[in-house]
């Protein structure tokens, strides 16, 4: 567990990872209650460190009160203390940040509307935040150290059911098309968990999970960390179930309180998994990464066919 500095001398982190990295440890003995603190300040750090404690206390649903007792059971006075980690972290992000967040919500606001068009262009505004949310948040050597695993794998595995299939559908797609072998542990046929039993540690899975997270991907995860196969997380947060074994961990977090949940993310996530492979694969290359389609390569066999069989006198 990393610990920030406290200039105060009571040990208390004083910078975001810090906080983070002592919630993570305490997490799985917190109350349900304070568990779903810890998911709310974890996954929206803007959002604690910019509102009232009322407005946050509204949003995660809970009361004011258990804001302050949440503080307190981490050793700090109260609330306010907790929150000045955040404002700390918020004032040092990248410039502009912080006028980035504020644009949006004006954003929102400003074109709040009945109808149709207004769901899209909340949709709209939500999905650019999360994927600036995306940019600011996801390490260089985090994407370097995935692309290694799964360009170095003997066969890569991908879990993701329910809302994270779609994602899971992609990522196959992709790494398919750059020849991988690859093997989607999907539930059609109730055989995914088996079929993970033969995970090597030769092997790379990519678990992909949101809350609710699916209880099949989560046991998939922890058979490969038993079994020694290196795991690629994409989920939510650092307190996800399928977090704690990653050699590579991607946090996505999610607005839990709008009326949809955004893809556009994740789905640009795995994208860039599958071009930064790419790019290991295709090394020494003068052109940029490319990952090719099925109709360009459905093109490319119909040409090449009547010339193949004029070759062999067909």
């Amino acid at each position: 567990m990393v610990r920030g500095k406290s200039t105060s001398g009571s040990g208390l982190p004083e910078n975001y990872e810090g906080i983070v990295n002592l919630i993570t440890a305490q997490y799985p003995n917190l109350s349900s209650g304070f568990q779903k603190i810890a998911r709310f300040v974890t996954q929206n750090p803007n959002v604690v460190a910019l509102e009232s404690i009322s407005v946050i206390a509204l949003r995660c649903d809970t009361h004011a009160s258990s804001l302050v007792r949440f503080a307190q059971e981490f050793g700090y006075s109260g609330f306010k203390e907790l929150q000045a980690v955040f404002q700390t972290r918020l004032a040092t992000a990248a410039p502009g940040f912080r006028e980035r967040v504020k644009a949006l919500d004006g954003e929102l606001s400003r074109h709040a509307r009945s109808g149709n068009l207004g769901y899209l262009r909340d949709l709209v505004v939500r999905d650019i935040a999360a994927l600036q949310d995306l940019l600011e948040r996801v390490p260089e050597d985090t994407l370097t150290a995935a692309a290694r695993l799964i360009t170095g794998a003997d066969t890569i595995y991908i879990a993701g059911q329910l809302r994270s299939e779609p994602i899971a559908l992609l990522l196959r797609y992709l790494l398919t098309m750059l020849h991988r072998r690859v093997v989607l542990l999907d539930p059609a046929g109730g055989l995914a968990q088996e079929m993970a039993e033969t995970m090597t540690r030769g092997d790379v899975l990519v678990a992909i999970a949101f809350r609710h997270y699916a209880q099949e991907v989560v046991a998939i995860s922890e058979r490969a960390a038993a079994s020694g196969t290196p795991v690629i997380a994409i989920t939510d947060s650092q307190l996800s179930p399928i977090a704690k074994d990653a050699k590579a961990l991607f946090t996505v977090p999610e607005d839990e309180y709008s009326f949809a949940r955004t893809l556009a993310a994740p789905m640009c996530l795995v994208q860039c998994l599958a071009v930064a492979s790419a790019a290991i694969l295709q090394r020494g290359r003068d052109e940029m990464p490319r990952i090719p389609t099925v109709t360009e390569k459905d093109r490319s066999r119909g040409a090449a066919g009547p010339r193949r069989r004029r070759a062999e006198g067909t």
